[in-house]
């Protein structure tokens, strides 16, 4: 069984295009049978997608921080409750144990998220790519500025090195069944 982490939102007032995009993804994720490695938050897309997932056959992975049980936002779909004491913590193991990295739209703890995972691989920490769901454009401006990085040698590689983008459901099922 594949399992993929997904960084992404827990807002619940982002566009419903967003929430839409979550849901048919969990959905083909589920009925691949596929393991979601997230957040465990039972809030935003993080439990849109979770939600979707379990319904259709997948499992779930929650990577739950001391803060987010004390706030009381853990899901309780989780067939795997992982407790981490931070955010690091919960990244580490986000990373080590999945095949492929997903960014799905999200904020700046999405945004910490996409560059621990960069820059570990980076240095050689691992080689995995991130990969961004790049819904109706979301993540135009930061792809265009991470391009720049290499062509003014701030990055020892190009970013095709470092990460992907699937700008649509099909791209992104063709990224993580490769």
């Amino acid at each position: 069984m594949k399992k993929i982490a997904v960084f992404c939102s827990a807002s619940e007032t982002i566009d419903k295009t967003y929430f839409d995009h979550a849901t048919a993804l969990g959905i083909w994720m589920g009925k691949q049978q596929m393991t979601l490695i997230y957040g465990g938050s039972d809030q935003g897309l993080m439990e849109c997608l979770a939600t979707a997932v379990k319904d259709h056959g997948g499992k779930l992975i929650g990577v739950v921080p001391d803060k987010l049980e004390e706030n009381g936002h853990r899901s309780n779909k989780l067939d795997v409750c992982h407790h981490v004491t931070n955010l690091s913590e919960r990244k580490d193991f986000m990373v080590a144990e999945a095949d492929k990295i997903v960014a799905l739209p999200g904020g700046v703890g999405t945004f910490d998220e996409i560059f621990h995972v960069i820059a570990a691989c980076s240095i050689g920490y691992h080689h995995k790519k991130v990969i961004f769901y790049n819904i109706n454009g979301y993540y135009n401006a930061l792809l265009n500025i991470l391009e720049g990085l290499a062509p003014q040698h701030f990055s020892r590689h190009p970013m095709d090195y470092y990460l992907q983008v699937a700008n649509n459901l099909e791209e992104l099922k063709e990224l993580l069944t490769k």
